[in-house]
């Protein structure tokens, strides 16, 4: 399988009234193609810095982004789904694409397709207010996936949602991302959450951060996140990648 992305030597640096500090540092990542692949980490070690960089909001200090493909294009979901109040479910899904000028019939008609397959047909004329919030992560997931972008960048999606919610989302979203064929970079500071949804799992130190361990998830009977989670393997690398993240409450 091909690389849609590669990441080398990656390294960003803040300054402050103290001097410089490290916030990443020598990240080296292949992202192959039509993967989900998670990224854990100690919170703050730059787990958000670093799909900031890719999606072009942070610079970086140094190193390289590659992407293997022409005018790439690229989805950024943060943790607030950040819809509008005023505009309805279908005009906020519709909104990255006016920024973009890419307001065609097509594009529009993909719009529609993704409301009437993933659930939401009945809400298109609604207001985010009559959405509960799993729907309203929903709506903002179609809103990013509205452009046909080749790589999706997810911060911790799931991270405003009860418990309950955020599982049955989990299956959700994974359905819809694994139907578009799209490439995923997800943060996330759930262990459960990355070993039901991913084909590989990143592993960062704490700050400044670095790859301290990478595990290709496979599962026996490998089915939805909620089933994954019964397969024999998953505690097995749930307490890997706890040990490997190494928090303690003293810290």
């Amino acid at each position: 399988m091909k690389n849609i992305l590669t990441i080398s030597h990656l390294k960003k640096n803040y300054q402050d009234d103290s001097g410089e500090i490290e916030a990443i540092w020598d990240v080296d990542l292949e992202v192959p193609e039509g993967k989900f692949i998670s990224i854990v980490g100690p919170s703050g070690c730059g787990k958000s810095t670093l799909l900031s960089i890719l999606a072009g909001l942070e610079k970086k200090s140094g190193g390289t982004i590659q992407f293997h493909k022409d005018d790439i294009k690229l989805g950024y979901m943060l943790q607030k789904d950040s819809l509008f109040p005023w505009r309805t479910i279908l005009d906020n899904c519709l909104l990255g694409l006016e920024l973009k000028k890419m307001l065609t019939e097509e594009n529009i008609h993909y719009v529609h397709h993704l409301l009437d397959t993933y659930g939401l047909h009945d809400f298109k004329n609604k207001y985010p207010s009559s959405l509960s919030g799993g729907m309203r992560q929903r709506v903002a997931l179609i809103r990013t996936l509205a452009i046909q972008p080749d790589i999706l960048l997810l911060d911790e999606p799931f991270s405003a949602l009860d418990a309950m919610t955020r599982v049955a989302l989990s299956d959700d979203v994974y359905h819809m991302i694994k139907k578009e064929g799209k490439t995923v970079l997800m943060v996330t500071h759930d262990i459960a959450e990355a070993v039901s949804l991913s084909d590989i799992v990143v592993v960062l130190t704490k700050r400044p951060a670095r790859i301290k361990k990478m595990y290709e998830i496979q599962l026996t009977g490998r089915s939805t996140p909620i089933e994954n989670r019964k397969c024999k393997e998953f505690s097995m690398y749930y307490d890997q990648i706890w040990r490997d993240l190494d928090v303690h409450l003293t810290e």
